[in-house]
């Protein structure tokens, strides 16, 4: 990557680092709970008794937006890559970077992963009964894994079609100069695109439902969204970053400390209208249906308020190099793949602790990233893994 560049990069890290904190999160909060007869049915694989109403606040926001600019930012390079490298060479990288760490983070990783969640539901230690269940009754549950082999498929489905509309996305790329410095028109496409790929299938499948086929598991009400905004990216990055939307020059990009503002304003009114909405439909004033529509439409609002406010202030603070990112960069990959890990076995091990729920959650998040990073740095000494991470 170019090192004008770098700052994509490290707002790629920082995401992963809120990962880990909305999953050391997931335990505390007070609408979770454990179900002990299939683990995976639970909202999170470990529950505790001690909660905080602060904690649903983090998770909530976090689960907006989080995963929806994480696959934008995945897009922003590929046109590049597959030029660079030619379709055979991108395919067999992509396969190296995502598709084999995905069936490590599937196999070994989530088995040590979810294990004190089985202990916890059966009083079992028995590691041939934990594989068995894992596998036929949990359904082969893939983790934080799932955002990879999703993410590959995205790149195979993109580098097989690419040849066929590469004109076609340049032209795209080329017209959205035009809003550089229009942010309001910006807005509201942006706004509109991302209604149209989330609201009718929201409507249709709900927020919250899932399919899987063994350890393929995907959010079916957010998977043209996450495919959306992957294309969106891919067609953001048609245009060198230093004259495109993402530039210096770019209205957009300047207007971040507005941007901050208007994410936390609408997660605020997302929060405060949930609970009127739902009179107004039990009084018979509005519809179930009119309700949803509205709650959606400001819930795709805080998502392209908190992407644009994390891009842009990424852009605005991350100005030079530092190298203690450019050592959390260099690691934040293998921390996002294993990290679970330490996330439940940390949780099942304070369960019985008489602490504060904060502190908890302090030693579950710190701790998770510590020694996920350790384990990285001495990963990243063994050459013969270079080429997946």
């Amino acid at each position: 990557m170019k090192e004008r560049e770098f700052w994509i990069d490290y707002l790629r890290s920082f995401i992963i680092l809120t990962v880990v904190i909305h999953h050391a999160s997931l335990a505390y909060t007070t609408f979770a709970h454990f179900n002990k007869e299939i683990y995976i049915l639970s909202t999170h694989p470990m529950v505790d008794v001690q909660r905080w109403i602060g904690f649903d606040g983090i998770v909530y926001f976090n689960d907006i937006f989080f995963m929806s600019l994480m696959f934008l930012i995945s897009g922003f390079f590929v046109i590049s890559s597959l030029k660079r490298k030619g379709t055979r060479l991108f395919i067999n990288d992509r396969f190296r970077r995502l598709f084999v760490p995905f069936i490590v983070g599937v196999t070994l990783i989530a088995l040590l992963a979810y294990y004190p969640s089985y202990i916890s539901s059966h009083d079992d230690k028995n590691i041939f009964k934990y594989i068995a269940d894992f596998i036929t009754i949990e359904f082969w549950p893939p983790g934080p894994a799932w955002f990879l082999w999703v993410l590959f498929i995205f790149n195979l489905i993109f580098a097989w079609i690419f040849p066929r509309i590469c004109v076609f996305l340049e032209h795209i790329g080329e017209s959205l100069l035009f809003l550089i410095n229009r942010p309001v028109a910006l807005i509201i496409g942006w706004f509109l695109v991302t209604w149209i790929l989330y609201v009718p299938m929201r409507l249709l499948f709900g927020p919250e439902g899932w399919a899987s086929l063994g350890p393929f598991d995907f959010q079916i009400s957010r998977f043209i969204l996450y495919l959306g905004y992957f294309i969106l990216g891919t067609i953001v990055g048609t245009i060198p970053f230093e004259k495109g939307l993402l530039s210096d020059q770019s209205t957009f990009m300047r207007n971040w400390p507005l941007f901050i503002v208007l994410s936390i304003s609408t997660f605020c009114l997302l929060l405060l209208i949930d609970i009127p909405l739902k009179r107004l439909v039990q009084a018979g004033s509005i519809s179930s249906f009119t309700s949803n529509l509205m709650y959606c439409s400001i819930f795709v609002a805080s998502c392209i308020f908190s992407c644009a406010a994390y891009l842009t202030t990424a852009k605005a603070i991350f100005r030079l190099k530092n190298k203690y990112w450019d050592i959390i960069t260099s690691n934040s990959f293998i921390i996002y793949l294993i990290h679970y890990v330490f996330i439940i076995w940390g949780q099942y091990i304070l369960l019985n602790l008489t602490l504060p729920v904060s502190m908890k959650f302090l030693i579950v998040a710190l701790c998770s990233i510590f020694l996920s990073f350790l384990i990285s740095h001495y990963l990243h000494k063994i050459k013969r893994l270079s080429g997946y991470f």
